[in-house]
């Protein structure tokens, strides 16, 4: 590994060790994210309400040194309350545009599936271009600007559904779950001890350097047959007869991007067979629409790509070991 990659993965590790410090138990969730928002994506996190997912958001803007806002989606928010309107200005008579809380690096769409269709959608463009539209003008969000929503999968009364073209925009979908035993138990003694759940992380980078780190993701190499392996698995989420909607052109993509952050964080230089295997889920999981006699039997959109990991050839040698 050279040595810009070397810096790289010293780096993550420095970020991913301070935010562990503040999550307890969820390694594996904070490196998601982690290399997602390196790889320039958007985050959906899906679980029950008390399990850090706030907490996680907040961290990652402080370790990264990025601004953070949040908005608590409701049935009565409105897209302009989101993106920010033309505010008349009666001194210099002329309309002004007050910016809303999306002009952030990192936004916390809270509970985003408590909002109606159109207030959802005000997001999409933010999330697609970085930028949003407001009576004809175009306004570019600060870089970079990462969307971390959060949904819960249990309570549908008063939710609207996420759209697939929304859904797709997530570079990466997963849960955080319950802590165990031993990491709840430091929980409640952080909390009985700082008075708060909300521990503060330091910084590790600055804006400048998330930025030059996207660009060294860019070296790690990808070879043509994990391509093949990555489109093979891509494609087998649309073949089956249970699945109405398999993972989109943007699924591939999405798994090559985190499959190479998550080479980087294991310190390789190039991707190999299990960092695919590793991100299929979260990458393709959430893209994928279950027939609704799949969905009565009870089969699960994760069930379809372990299928697919089982079922696709993985590239030979292209071994990490």
């Amino acid at each position: 590994m050279d040595a810009g990659l070397e810096d790289y993965h010293t780096a993550i590790e420095a970020v991913l060790r301070e935010m562990n410090q503040v999550i307890h138990g969820k390694d594996q969730v904070v490196s998601l994210v982690v290399s997602s928002v390196i790889a320039g994506g958007h985050v959906l996190l899906e679980d029950v309400p008390g399990v850090a997912k706030t907490l996680i958001a907040r961290s990652l803007a402080s370790v990264l040194g990025m601004e953070f806002a949040r908005i608590q989606f409701t049935p009565d928010l409105l897209p302009s309350d989101i993106i920010g309107m033309n505010v008349w200005d009666p001194e210099n008579r002329q309309m002004n545009f007050k910016k809303g809380p999306v002009f952030t690096n990192v936004l916390l769409a809270d509970e985003l599936n408590r909002a109606s269709p159109k207030t959802q959608s005000a997001l999409l463009e933010a999330m697609a271009e970085s930028q949003v539209t407001v009576d004809g003008t175009t306004y570019a969000l600060p870089d970079p600007f990462v969307v971390i929503a959060t949904q819960n999968p249990i309570e549908f009364e008063g939710t609207y559904p996420l759209p697939e073209a929304q859904v797709d925009r997530f570079l990466a979908s997963t849960t955080v779950g319950y802590p165990s035993e031993a990491d709840e138990r430091r929980v409640v003694l952080d909390h009985l001890a700082t008075g708060t759940a909300n521990a503060a992380a330091s910084r590790i980078l600055d804006r400048g350097q998330l930025i030059q780190a996207r660009t060294t993701l860019e070296r790690i190499y990808l070879s043509e047959p994990i391509v093949d392996y990555i489109v093979a698995l891509t494609r087998f989420t649309r073949e089956r007869a249970s699945v109405s909607l398999g993972a989109s052109p943007r699924g591939s993509i999405a798994l090559a991007l985190l499959a190479r952050a998550s080479a980087a964080v294991a310190g390789r230089d190039f991707v190999a067979p299990q960092d695919v295997k590793a991100m299929a889920t979260p990458a393709l999981g959430h893209r994928i629409r279950l027939s609704p006699e799949a969905w009565i039997r009870g089969i699960r959109r994760e069930s379809i790509v372990r299928e697919a990991i089982l079922s696709v050839p993985a590239p030979v040698g292209i071994d990490a070991d």
